[in-house]
């Protein structure tokens, strides 16, 4: 199954094991709510349930992060209508269709994933004689999960950070390996595709936004809890009325991401102007409230009604295995495992 209309197919996913914060938004949910509103595009969001399983064995957080990033992503406009939204547990062709993978992929590619490798750097720094200790074959097979992601719905477009290429590479050599195997083109290969304006958005301390350095904005947080993040921000000690590098400053990368390139270009003004950091503070604070005061609105009301939240997901099933129920019963008849009749 190659894709055959002439819709461009994009997919992208939210690992369900946190609240959304500014960093998810750049990266992936702005660029994806776009693509959701564009006919030209076939779209395909899911929230990352099974994936959350390798870094979180609290059912509960499991729970609340699914309600919240489903709720995230419909405040934000996502065009249900136009894109295909469902949870990836919901989808039981793609942990088949992992093992199937599973099957084709060289264990020496899972060798070079960055997570496994960064786990096992870990334990050799600490002097485990074992440098698989703690290391589920959860972690050690989680691109494999994503590779059945991306391959079951024939992605052509997956956008990623910049530290998600690999999965896509990957993604890209089990399935030539399939279809080489199979002598069919099962699968189509996927491309990542990175927006180079926002690389990784910073967090409060200057390192890249992440839940793990405990440094993110949440997206809905109150507007009183927003100020006080705001004003958080790390600067420098330059005074009101020396320049200021806009390049290096987590503030004006976090405010031009957000922003329009006008905006950014007189913002980058102020700055070799001497702008004052509190003032500087004040300004992106007064922009993001703005921009999130009404989806923030939506996503309370959305929170306290989880039945409608269930309703529009499950209707995403419904779409996403009208898909993948025949296309699985062809990768079964190919590998061996159809119906005798």
């Amino acid at each position: 199954m190659t894709a055959t209309s002439d819709k461009t197919r994009v997919l992208t996913g939210i690992t369900t094991t946190g609240t959304p914060h500014l960093g998810n938004y750049v990266g992936a949910i702005k660029p994806a709510i776009a693509a959701s509103q564009d006919p030209s595009v076939q779209s395909y969001y899911f929230l990352a349930d099974l994936h959350a399983l390798i870094k979180c064995q609290d059912p509960k957080r499991v729970e609340q992060s699914r309600l919240e990033i489903a709720a995230t992503w419909l405040a934000l406009g996502l065009d249900t209508d136009n894109a295909v939204f469902y949870r990836q547990s919901d989808i039981p062709e793609i942990p088949e269709l992992t093992w199937m993978l599973s099957c084709v992929c060289a264990k020496g590619l899972m060798n070079r994933a960055h997570a496994y490798k960064a786990a096992v750097a870990e334990n050799e720094e600490a002097g485990n004689q074992d440098p698989d200790k703690g290391i589920t074959m959860g972690l050690f097979g989680y691109p494999v999960l994503m590779a059945a992601d991306i391959l079951m719905f024939n992605a052509q477009r997956v956008p990623v950070g910049r530290d998600q290429i690999q999965h896509i590479e990957m993604a890209r050599d089990m399935a030539g390996r399939f279809n080489h195997l199979y002598k069919g083109q099962y699968f189509t290969l996927p491309e990542a595709v990175v927006d180079e304006r926002v690389e990784v958005l910073g967090g409060l301390d200057g390192r890249k936004m992440s839940k793990s350095y405990n440094n993110t904005i949440p997206l809905f947080v109150s507007e009183k809890k927003l100020l006080k993040l705001v004003r958080k921000i790390k600067t420098n000690s330059l005074e009101p009325g020396e320049p200021k590098d806009p390049d290096t400053c987590t503030l004006f990368q976090i405010y031009s991401a957000f922003a329009t390139a006008e905006e950014a270009a007189a913002m980058r003004a102020e700055y070799e102007g001497g702008i004052g950091w509190g003032e500087a503070k004040n300004r992106v604070f007064e922009y993001l409230n703005a921009h999130l005061r009404e989806p923030r609105e939506r996503y309370q009301a959305l929170l306290e009604d989880p039945g409608h939240i269930e309703a529009v997901l499950r209707q995403g099933a419904e779409k996403a295995r009208a898909e993948a129920a025949p296309f699985m019963d062809r990768l079964r008849q190919a590998v061996g495992l159809g119906r005798f009749v």
